[in-house]
């Protein structure tokens, strides 16, 4: 029989052996939760996987190229245990081809920041042992991260580029992640300097991102710069040739002139690529970097008397010039090797860094062309971004005549030149030492164009041409119809060259400021440019020019 009891309510019967016993519940141990000095050991274990990279036979593979790591050229190029990464432990999220069971940390680029010479400068490094480099998705946004945090910091960026090109299993999204790079280049331009550093291959799309920036390295050997490899090229064309034949240093620094530099080794490479971060500003906002310097502003440059020839059909290596001008003598020359019969180089003189510009009578006799206009126009735009004054030392018989010259454009490029020193604002200070005829006289920033400051040599000769073609030109018929046109002709030449090519013909005019001592040079270079240094000249309200293309 049950026991019926009355319900709280009164209501209800309820029969005690239904009530149910109240179960009893398992004691579980508490989750053990890992102390702090754990986690930070395991956090460091998972840095030192990710410093070390995929594997040993990865690096090795890439010793054996010849080739550093992109953490070994990080090292080379910041002081040391400066440099800073971020994003160390991104990875991909793209699926498909196997990709999904293959997400290494890093992604296969290291971006991050450290001092160069004590100042911060932003890096990203291709990690050629992952993905060979490839760019996909996080691997660019990585990179961008970096350029935008440059951009806010107003630092120098340097890109240390070994990678294949797009990675092809992700698609469109790897090549939108080129867009982005390019778009940040161009946003970037004349506002932080931007340095490509071509360490390995560099091909396709990924090979304007460098063409955009500022200065381009590359290493015999190991750096290939191309849109189309060789094997498209033999497939479209039938020529046949290798990659360093296509797109190598040597190449780029010489034929096409895509590079600036181009050295035997990464060591030397990555040594220069700190030593031009030395003579660039911080951002646009900034002047150069001073220097303290031994070498006395008021240096008589005697050896100057004998390097420059006063006959004008003489020819003198113009470095030698540079040289004895400068701070020390050390000067730092962009693209050396292409279009050579100008030179284009950063110095210092008095500390302050200076770009020079000058003819080189030891090439082609100094003439501009197609290719030195363009050279010259580039190097004055860059030290007008950059508040860099500018020197220009002038030797110049004229431009290059010729078929190939016209048709290829002479006066456009030569336009090019024209429009880069009439627009800039910079201090600008023009040295006429021999010859300065005609058009190239006007174009290597004369007084007509702006020049702030024109001074001449007792050699100096500023005509429209030459005496011996003014003549031929000027007294044609009398010296057809004379007795001995050989005398006459020489007597006109000499006559010419009296009345309209003496040294101070131009002076007398008001078209040189003064003539000077060549020993004297240097001095009146420095102070110049000291009175010169707080110049401000505004350019007209406009979105921006349109240069000649």
């Amino acid at each position: 029989m049950s026991i019926v009891e009355e319900s709280p309510v009164g209501s209800l019967p309820v029969t005690a052996a239904a009530r149910p016993a109240p179960a009893r519940q398992p004691v579980r141990p508490a989750a053990r939760i890992p102390a702090m000095r754990e986690r930070s050991a395991e956090l460091t274990a998972l840095r030192r996987k990710v410093r070390d990279g995929p594997d040993r036979k990865a690096t090795d593979a890439q010793h054996a190229k010849g080739k550093l790591t992109a953490r070994e050229r990080l090292d080379l190029l910041f002081d040391q245990d400066t440099f800073t990464e971020v994003e160390a432990f991104r990875r991909h999220r793209a699926t498909g081809f196997g990709l999904e069971r293959k997400k290494p940390y890093t992604d296969g680029v290291i971006v991050g920041w450290g001092l160069v010479d004590g100042r911060p400068v932003f890096a990203y490094a291709h990690d050629f042992r992952i993905f060979g480099g490839a760019l996909g998705e996080a691997h660019a946004e990585k990179i961008h991260k970096i350029m935008d945090m440059a951009e806010a910091a107003g630092a120098p960026l340097v890109g240390l580029c070994d990678g294949a090109g797009a990675r092809i299993q992700e698609g469109v999204t790897a090549l939108a992640g080129y867009g982005g790079i390019f778009q940040r280049n161009v946003r970037n331009s004349g506002v932080i300097p931007q340095i490509s550093v071509i360490l390995g291959p560099c091909a396709g799309g990924a090979a304007y991102s460098p063409a955009l920036t500022d200065f381009v390295f590359m290493v015999r050997g190991t750096s290939q710069m191309f849109i189309t490899g060789p094997d498209v090229v033999q497939a479209v064309t039938g020529e046949e040739i290798t990659q360093e034949g296509l797109g190598g240093a040597d190449v780029h620094a010489a034929t096409s002139g895509v590079a600036a530099f181009a050295y035997d080794d990464e060591e030397d490479c990555l040594a220069e690529v700190r030593y031009l971060l030395s003579m660039l500003p911080a951002n646009n906002r900034e002047l150069p970097p001073e220097a303290p310097v031994s070498d006395p502003a008021d240096r008589r440059c005697e050896p100057l008397l004998d390097i420059v020839p006063t006959d004008a059909n003489r020819s003198y290596d113009m470095r030698r010039v540079i040289e004895e001008i400068v701070d020390d003598g050390d000067h730092l020359e962009v693209h050396e090797a292409w279009a050579p019969n100008v030179v284009c180089a950063l110095a210092r003189l008095g500390g302050q860094v200076t770009g020079i510009v000058a003819n080189q009578p030891a090439s082609m006799a100094g003439v501009l062309d197609i290719h030195s206009s363009e050279k010259a126009a580039r190097f004055v735009q860059l030290c007008d971004a950059f508040s860099i004054p500018l020197v220009t030392l002038v030797d110049v018989p004229g431009f290059l005549p010729g078929i190939g010259q016209e048709h290829g454009g002479v006066i456009r490029h030569g336009a090019k030149l024209l429009y880069a020193y009439c627009n800039a604002t910079v201090p600008r200070v023009q040295v006429i030492l021999r010859k300065a005829y005609g058009g190239a006289y006007i174009v290597m920033d004369s007084r007509s164009i702006g020049t702030d400051l024109s001074l001449a040599w007792p050699t100096n000769e500023i005509a429209v041409m030459g005496a011996e073609g003014a003549a031929n030109v000027v007294f044609r018929r009398e010296i057809a119809a004379a007795p001995d046109p050989a005398a006459a002709r020489q007597q006109r030449i000499e006559e010419y060259q009296r009345e309209l090519m003496h040294p101070y013909y131009a002076a007398e005019r008001g078209l040189v400021d003064d003539v000077i001592d060549p020993a004297e040079t240097r001095s009146r270079l420095i102070g110049a440019l000291a009175m010169l240094r707080a110049k401000h000249a505004p350019l007209p309200q406009r979105k921006h020019g349109n240069p000649p293309h």
